[in-house]
């Protein structure tokens, strides 16, 4: 598939405490980036050919990618949509925090996590066009 000339971006808002650390992952891992408080990460949103999507992988620990930590996955795939979602793993870093995806079109669907725990069991993979961005939020105030 040919890279979408109209990509947004993916964003992930570090408002805890805490410095956070992620992770792009597709096809290949990217480096460890260390998001301290009040800083964000961004990268533009991309296709990836092998995997066919993206999962920016947070922990709350420097080397939580490869130690089994608990992790909060921040998904996306860009295809004639732009598809996005959020997954724990191993856990739930950001248990008692409030998480929230919020795209930069208004017609499209945030996702929030109150207690910053998936609160249903089924997914909430959320559309949007391919120039949105996506802002991921850690340690919200509110939904």
């Amino acid at each position: 598939m040919a890279p979408l000339a109209l990509a947004g971006n993916a964003i992930v808002q570090n408002a805890c405490t805490d410095p956070i650390y992620l992770w792009s992952v597709g096809s290949a891992v990217g480096e460890r980036q260390t998001v301290n408080p009040g800083t964000n990460y961004t990268e533009t949103l991309r296709y990836d050919e092998v995997s066919g999507g993206i999962a920016i992988k947070i922990t709350r620990t420097e080397n939580g990618l490869y130690d089994g930590s608990p992790q909060t996955d921040f998904q996306y795939a860009l295809t004639d949509h732009l598809y996005y979602d959020l997954f724990d793993v191993y856990g739930d870093p950001f248990s008692g925090s409030t998480l929230v995806v919020h795209p930069s079109i208004d017609t499209c669907n945030s996702i929030c996590w109150g207690g910053g725990v998936r609160a249903t069991a089924t997914s909430q993979t959320e559309a949007c066009g391919t120039d949105a961005d996506i802002t991921l939020t850690l340690c919200a105030e509110s939904c």
